[in-house]
């Protein structure tokens, strides 16, 4: 018996992750680029499996809705999803471009079946279990069990965190593996080292009179962001979704490292609403604030503000894709405001407080599979998935490849 995938984003990039396999879609997000870009469309699954809520894997699971799809995911996923989806209705009132409305978005929230972890169920005509990704709360690797055997990383990480333990590394054995490959080529830092030196440089900033602007994805990166500060006895303003996400967290605890530290940490923070901003940056202060890759969210009102001022920095937390403010603020010293360039004096770092596997992991999970029997690997979501494909053909004895958008395979 073969299976039949079809890769519909999130081949070659990091965006628009959406693949399916037979009748199940794994994954159906959005690329927050300007404008925003999609997966290819046309499909009518049985089922639908979410492996996180980040906007790039979720972003537009609600515009399925009118296909009476099986929808599976873990109780985070649902919630954080459904939160999400709010804001890109918000934001796509706004830019001409609706990938779904409330109604759709209510009924997304209803029909959703949750899982726990390693729960078994059936759908589609395969065996299915989700596996702890350790990526953010609730995050999943998917497994599929029918005549071939279909393990989908999503997005992983092998390190612990703050926020959260690792992923649960009892992989079941499979035939197919895909598997995201964004730090491939790249070494994350020591943890510890990395986190002393972004506070040596945030303290270094108020005490020359500057602003300390961390733009930090609201699902996972802020929690963990204000819990690291906590443990250095900062205090920081927090701006935006992530207050809300830090709700739903409190809700699921089980899918937490240690929610009574995230609630502590969380308790440390100052909320800061739409009509206090201008105090909040009248004197020296941190600031955790969304979004996390410069294009959009509160984080714009702050540029605006600091990007003249040699004093101030903008210090990035995560991974920033082509086409967005914040790797254009790292490559090419600027951003783009409401439709101004905006130069900046303003200090930008980058601290690789990365929740996903890095090279080594990534190799080493794939090595692990292709040891039990993996017959193909696909690398999918990374800027350098045929690199990633090249090395697992030549040190891991199993086929490989690097679908583009649109490819169909037959395994």
């Amino acid at each position: 018996m073969k299976i039949d995938i079809k890769f519909l984003g999130g081949c070659g990039e990091v965006g628009r992750s959406a693949i399916l396999v037979d009748d199940i879609l794994l994954d159906y997000g959005m690329k927050p680029s300007d404008p925003p870009q999609f997966p290819l469309n046309g499909i009518h699954p049985e089922s639908v499996i979410v492996s996180h809520a980040h906007i790039d894997h979720c972003g537009i699971v609600p515009n399925l809705v009118d296909l009476d799809s099986d929808m599976i995911m873990t109780p985070p996923t649902r919630d954080i999803s459904h939160f999400l989806g709010k804001d890109t209705i918000k934001i796509g009132k706004s830019q001409g471009i609706l990938p779904f409305i409330e109604e759709d978005l209510k009924r997304f929230f209803e029909v959703t079946r949750t899982l726990s972890y390693k729960e078994e169920f059936h759908t589609a005509g395969y065996d299915v279990k989700l596996y702890d990704a350790g990526h953010i709360p609730g995050s999943s690797c998917i497994y599929l069990e029918g005549d071939k055997r279909l393990f989908y990383t999503g997005d992983i990480n092998t390190s612990d965190t703050r926020l959260l333990n690792k992923a649960d590394l009892d992989f079941p054995e499979a035939d197919i593996l895909i598997t995201e490959s964004t730090y491939f080529g790249a070494e994350h830092s020591n943890r510890r080292e990395l986190e002393k030196l972004f506070i040596e440089s945030i303290v270094e900033t108020l005490d020359s009179g500057g602003h300390a602007i961390i733009p930090c994805f609201a699902v996972g990166r802020t929690q963990e962001v204000v819990m690291i500060l906590h443990a250095h006895g900062l205090t920081p303003y927090v701006d935006g979704m992530g207050a809300a996400v830090f709700d739903i967290f409190k809700a699921n605890p089980s899918f937490l490292k240690d929610e009574k530290a995230l609630s502590k940490a969380m308790d440390n923070v100052r909320f800061v609403r739409r009509k206090k901003r201008s105090e909040v940056i009248s004197n020296p202060s941190i600031i955790v604030t969304t979004a996390g890759m410069l294009n959009g969210g509160p984080v714009l009102y702050y540029l605006n503000k600091i990007y003249k001022d040699p004093n101030s920095k903008i210090l990035l937390t995560g991974y920033q894709v082509e086409d967005t403010n914040g790797r254009s603020a790292i490559e090419r010293n600027y951003v783009e405001v409401d439709g101004r360039i905006l130069t900046l004096r303003a200090s930008v770092e980058q601290y690789d407080f990365s929740a996903h596997a890095d090279d080594i992991a990534l190799k080493s999970i794939v090595s692990g599979f292709c040891d039990r029997g993996v017959e193909c690997v696909f690398t999918v979501h990374g800027d350098d998935t045929k690199g990633f494909a090249e090395w697992i053909k030549e040190n891991c004895g199993c086929d490989a490849i690097a679908p583009e958008n649109g490819d169909g395979v037959i395994v």
